[in-house]
């Protein structure tokens, strides 16, 4: 390890020893005086007078300028030290600042890092912060950020998997953008997801800040989203009727949670099915927290959010309130219902798009018509007063009256009754279907 020695420290040891020396010279000085005075004074002739009057005021002169010297060096050394001192305190402030200004864009301590404002969150059960990964790690785990690991890629940048040294598999979200707003979003991630913890959120594993690049690492959720399962290549058919009922009552869950549970309340703000992350049994976790808001009930924010699953009073007011996740949540079960994104294109020239809740919501009241435009991977496998009580509850979520919508715990104790015992629920069913819920 390589020594830095201060220049200052130098100095001062100079000034130090030159002064010691000094002192040490005195005595001699002084014993010469006395050893002169204290000598009988022989009687001169006239000659040898004034040859010695010559050499006294020779050793006089000499001997004031060695005091005088002396007195300049030790008030030179009064006045250098405290200075010295003072610039060596200095330094040692600044590079102890320097150094925990670096620790802070490694992310410790985290409570430095994230945002002031969200600080007061508290939560019920205490949860560790989030580790700090080192760069070189997450580069090599996801084989140089190589194309061939790409799990997703969005505004923010690409999520690759990755495998860490003990053999776990992780989802690391590399962030490209560097607007002010991405940075907003990459701090409320971190500042949430470290503080809250439950089975149907996403669990943040850790963080890297390296000069430019931000990194966030998840655990790995084997099954991808609930719109690549529902609106990709599979097209549904791996969800069964029971599987998206389970999937619609994890989510509810979760939102009770931020509901409910946290203090203050978390509104998602931004709750859509490619948020809705699913594990390798389909159990369902909210994700992606970066225009989430804390306390934001009857106050007026940035529009943001995905259109289709944006509210109607927040779109057009932007007031913005728990009801507004509910409105969101509505539409997330007509997509498990009837497979159809929130907002399509239509064939007609010129196209236009025609959203979701309005083509679906009078078919929804209308018995008749409602088995007629369920997913066909689904329709006729469940039991007919079900369909019709989640065709309901999907209807009253997605009223244009914030006040006429449930609250989301009023949802959870909706489904729960409709969702089997082994999967969550209530329902007592038979343990083969329940098996061929989770079955490709």
């Amino acid at each position: 390890m390589s020594i830095f020695i201060n220049p200052l420290f130098i100095l001062f040891i100079s000034i130090f020893n030159f002064q010691i020396a000094t002192i040490d010279a005195r005595p001699n000085m002084l014993n010469n005086i006395i050893h002169v005075s204290s000598s009988p004074a022989p009687v001169p002739s006239m000659a040898d007078s004034g040859i010695q009057a010559g050499s006294s005021n020779h050793k006089t002169h000499s001997n004031k300028k060695l005091v005088i010297a002396v007195i300049a060096a030790s008030s030179l050394g009064v006045i250098l030290l405290p200075l010295m001192c003072l610039l060596i305190c200095r330094r040692e402030k600044l590079f102890r600042s320097r150094a925990n200004r670096l620790d802070q864009l490694r992310g410790l301590p985290l409570s430095s890092f994230i945002t002031r404002t969200n600080s007061a969150f508290k939560q019920n059960s205490q949860k560790q912060l989030v580790s700090v990964m080192d760069y070189s790690l997450l580069k090599a785990a996801t084989n140089n950020f190589h194309e061939s690991e790409i799990l997703g890629s969005g505004g923010f940048g690409c999520v690759y998997k990755g495998r860490l040294d003990d053999n776990l598999f992780v989802a690391v979200k590399k962030l490209d953008n560097e607007s002010r707003d991405a940075l907003k979003e990459f701090q409320t991630e971190v500042d949430i997801l470290s503080k809250v913890q439950h089975p149907n959120i996403i669990t943040l594993l850790g963080y890297c800040v390296d000069d430019e690049t931000k990194i966030l690492v998840y655990e790995l959720m084997q099954n991808g989203s609930l719109d690549t399962q529902l609106h990709g290549p599979s097209c549904g058919s791996n969800l069964t009727w029971h599987c998206r009922m389970k999937i619609a009552l994890d989510t509810a869950r979760g939102l009770e949670y931020l509901h409910e549970h946290c203090k203050p309340p978390v509104i998602h703000r931004d709750l859509k099915s490619s948020n809705i992350l699913l594990d390798s049994r389909y159990n369902a976790k909210l994700a992606d927290f970066g225009l989430a808001v804390m306390d934001g009930a009857n106050k007026n924010v940035k529009l943001s959010g995905t259109l289709g699953y944006v509210a109607p009073e927040y779109l057009l007011d932007g007031k913005l309130t728990d009801k507004s996740d509910v409105y969101a949540f509505g539409v997330v079960l007509l997509e498990l219902l009837l497979k159809r994104r929130p907002v399509e294109k239509q064939k007609q020239t010129p196209p236009e798009r025609q959203s979701l809740v309005t083509w679906a919501m009078p078919q929804l009241t209308d018995r008749s018509k409602l088995p007629s435009i369920i997913d066909p991977v689904i329709r006729d496998t469940m039991d007919p007063k079900h369909l019709y009580q989640v065709a309901a509850v999907a209807v009253l979520c997605l009223q244009p009256e914030p006040s006429y919508r449930p609250l989301i715990t009023d949802v959870l104790h909706s489904l729960v009754p409709l969702v089997p015992v082994e999967l969550g629920g209530t329902l007592r069913v038979a343990e083969n279907r329940v098996a061929a819920a989770f079955e490709p």
